[in-house]
């Protein structure tokens, strides 16, 4: 018998652990080579376990448990036979509900001596004791009536007293889930409290005026869709105006090492993309030589990746600055938090029209509020602002500040 011991492979560098997030297939199915059989969650990303070969799959770890790189999680008899009628893949094994932990509702008072079945099925108050409970806050279902067939007389109103904090009202749901956080929930929850206790995080805030990039885009986004085959959006514009941000304030692309402070030649922007696991921070990787076009390109590929399940380690590796957009989920503003060991982070918002002084005039403009966390350790006041300020001018004016001019070239049109 040719039995095949599958382990953990590494998911990447530094990564010695992982947990079995879901197995997509049952103990005793017959197993594809490649098949997707589990989803394993690393402390970075989750990541899709194929089959090394094909067989009858024993499971040797449970949903839910940790296991180290290289440990055996199951096993593969490649000598068994393929069972007719299974063509198709094993179906995917239900995920288990998580168990509701129930909190029993406290029996409502019952009268010693109960004479007869026919009763009041409201606990019907009396005129006067109806007017002391509507004073007291207290409804008649939460009182145990005294007179004739449970009726609630004036004396039952009286000493009738509203329901101790923290009890269970009457006929409300307390039912409560508990479920364990993934390592991947684990490690980011970690990671945001070290942040806040390890660094020196101060945030600026600025606004900018969106009508200029809303003017581009409205008249080259069909243009520019037809050609590239892609859409024109927002992030280009400010992944471009924050390298060359980073170009006139250094210090904002650098990270403390230990006594020393490493400063970076180039761009490696962390984009926040939002997926079925959480917060994934893909990486565009020198993205000070990328054009707008080559911006979007990039982008879309990776968010793609991130929404797919797709997206690997090493493309959410590095990273020496983050850009992360609330606006999406309608924030319009927020203190966006340092992704380590990065010194600073640009948090966008949403876009509100809004009235705005221009040249002595009100006038009507897509403004939104932007903000910049930042590492006061090596990142000094005078340096946040005017890297913000950078940003804001550039967004402000593309045309001037990131097309030199020239709105048809710099789209590659």
């Amino acid at each position: 018998m040719s039995i095949l011991e599958m382990k953990v492979p590494s998911p990447g560098e530094s990564i010695t652990e992982v947990e079995i997030a879901t197995w997509l297939v049952q103990d005793g199915d017959y197993v594809e080579k490649d098949q997707p059989i589990a989803e394993v969650d690393s402390d970075k990303a989750t990541l899709e376990l194929p089959a090394e070969q094909s067989g009858i799959i024993t499971l040797k770890a449970e949903e839910g448990e940790v296991v180290q790189v290289g440990q055996v999680v199951c096993l593969i008899d490649m000598d068994a036979a393929k069972p007719a009628g299974s063509a198709a893949p094993a179906e995917e094994k239900p995920k288990e509900e998580p168990k509701a932990e129930v909190k029993k509702e406290e029996p409502a008072p019952v009268k010693a001596e109960v004479a007869k079945t026919e009763t009041y099925a409201s606990q019907t108050p009396s005129p006067a004791a109806k007017k002391i409970l509507d004073e007291k806050g207290i409804s008649a279902s939460q009182v145990t009536g005294s007179g004739r067939d449970g009726r609630i007389t004036k004396d039952d109103a009286v000493t009738a007293s509203v329901p101790a904090m923290g009890s269970a009202p009457a006929g409300g749901n307390r039912a409560q889930t508990t479920t364990k956080l993934s390592v991947l929930r684990r490690k980011i929850a970690a990671r945001l409290v070290s942040v806040k206790n390890e660094t020196a995080m101060l945030t600026t805030f600025n606004e900018v005026d969106m009508s200029e990039i809303f003017r581009i885009r409205k008249q080259y986004k069909e243009e520019f869709a037809a050609k590239h085959g892609i859409g024109l959006g927002f992030m280009s514009f400010f992944t471009k105006a924050v390298t060359r941000a980073l170009k006139l304030y250094p210090d904002v692309n650098a990270s403390i090492d230990g006594d020393f402070k490493i400063n970076y030649d180039f761009a490696d922007i962390s984009i926040a993309v939002s997926g079925p696991k959480g917060l994934m921070v893909p990486v565009l990787r020198n993205a000070e030589n990328m054009t707008l076009r080559g911006v979007e390109a990039n982008i879309k590929d990776l968010a793609t990746k991130v929404r797919d399940g797709k997206i690997t380690v090493d493309e959410m590796t590095g990273g020496t600055f983050t850009i992360t957009n609330g606006g999406t989920f309608g924030s319009m503003m927020s203190t966006p938090i340092i992704n380590p060991p990065q010194s600073a982070i640009l948090g966008m918002h949403n876009i509100i029209q809004r009235p705005v002084a221009v040249d002595g005039q009100v006038v009507i403009r897509p403004m939104m509020y932007v903000a910049m966390s930042y590492d006061h350790r090596i990142i000094d006041g005078k340096e946040s602002v005017g890297f913000l300020v950078a940003v804001k001018e550039a967004i402000d004016n593309p045309v001037e500040f990131l097309m030199d001019g020239d709105e048809r070239k710099a789209l590659e049109l």
